[in-house]
């Protein structure tokens, strides 16, 4: 077969070869759309409520009482007037929404019941939004005597380490300078 036929057909195999191989590589690297993503905040909404407020609540509180225990309702009604709902929720950037409900009772100004969710205790909640990167261990922050004497410039004897001498004296300061007073004289 003649040199000029060899050309196309490898260009054709080559082509063929590299569109096989389009078709198994995932989508998202094939589209640049997909490489960048806008940033979408986190969007937080109502009264956070935690197990540990919760644990504070005794029937018989009053209703002053609940408020500085719980904080300002999310909804009060005028047609129940004895119903506090507490709703929280957390919609983290591209995550699914998280909704927390918790609602108080009262009979008078007397606390009488409550009921809800199961609130996550302060701990659990800020561990869900701390997004930092987890690091490993921390390494120990204690030099050996060979790097102490390789980062003061004196080579370590072969064999044994050397034996500290005495310090070195400090350097002299600057010579003192007259700075002018900060107010003049007065007249």
């Amino acid at each position: 077969m003649p040199a000029s036929h060899r050309i196309p057909l490898l260009v054709l195999a080559a082509l063929s070869l590299g569109l096989a191989a389009c078709s198994s590589v995932p989508r998202a690297l094939v589209q640049p759309t997909q490489w960048l993503t806008p940033y979408r905040s986190d969007v937080l909404q109502g009264n956070f409520i935690s197990s540990e407020q919760v644990a504070q609540l005794t029937p018989g509180l009053s209703r002053l009482q609940v408020r500085n225990l719980l904080g300002t309702p999310l909804v009060s009604s005028l047609f129940h007037a004895d119903r506090w709902d507490y709703v929280f929720s957390i919609k983290r950037g591209t995550g699914e929404p998280r909704m927390y409900r918790y609602t108080v009772f009262f009979k008078g100004d007397a606390l009488q019941r409550f009921e809800g969710d199961a609130m996550p205790s302060e701990a659990e909640f800020i561990a869900q939004l701390d997004v930092r990167r987890k690091l490993g261990a921390v390494p120990p922050l204690q030099a050996s005597e060979e790097q102490l004497n390789a980062a003061r410039g004196a080579a370590p004897a072969a064999g044994s380490a050397a034996p500290p001498g005495p310090p070195a004296p400090p350097a002299p300061l600057p010579p003192a300078t007259a700075y002018p007073p900060l107010e003049g004289p007065r007249p």
